[in-house]
């Protein structure tokens, strides 16, 4: 049987908004049950290791975050003693004397201050 179609056009302004509702309602509460149902899943498959953080992304429970040791400071800024490890992105004061056409050699920390900063 071929499904009856429905003329729309003819149904009042009332009748439509009546039709949304409902239509409206219908699919939110399927989505619900379809999330419900994904989370289902989504906690078979990581064997429940997987919560809801705070900022409602999903966060593995299990694994604590590995500790990586302290990076002592390689690089000094000598107006204001900033300090740079050689890790990650350079700092802008330093690329700004780098820029200048000053060495970056020039702002190495000597090797008489990392045997002190060892023992601090």
């Amino acid at each position: 049987m071929a499904p009856k179609k429905i003329d729309f056009e003819s149904w009042s302004l009332d009748e439509l908004w009546t039709l949304h509702g409902e239509i409206s309602g219908i699919l939110s509460a399927r989505i619900r049950a379809e999330k419900g149902e994904l989370e289902k899943r989504l906690a078979v498959l990581s064997r429940g290791t997987i919560i809801a953080g705070d900022s409602g992304g999903l966060q593995p429970e299990g694994k604590p975050r590995r500790k990586y040791p302290r990076v002592l400071p390689k690089y000094r800024n000598p107006q204001t003693s900033e300090t740079w490890s050689g890790r990650g992105k350079r700092p802008r004061w330093l690329v700004a004397a780098v820029k200048s056409g000053r060495k970056i050699e020039e702002f190495r920390i000597g090797e008489a201050g990392t045997k002190a900063r060892q023992r601090a």
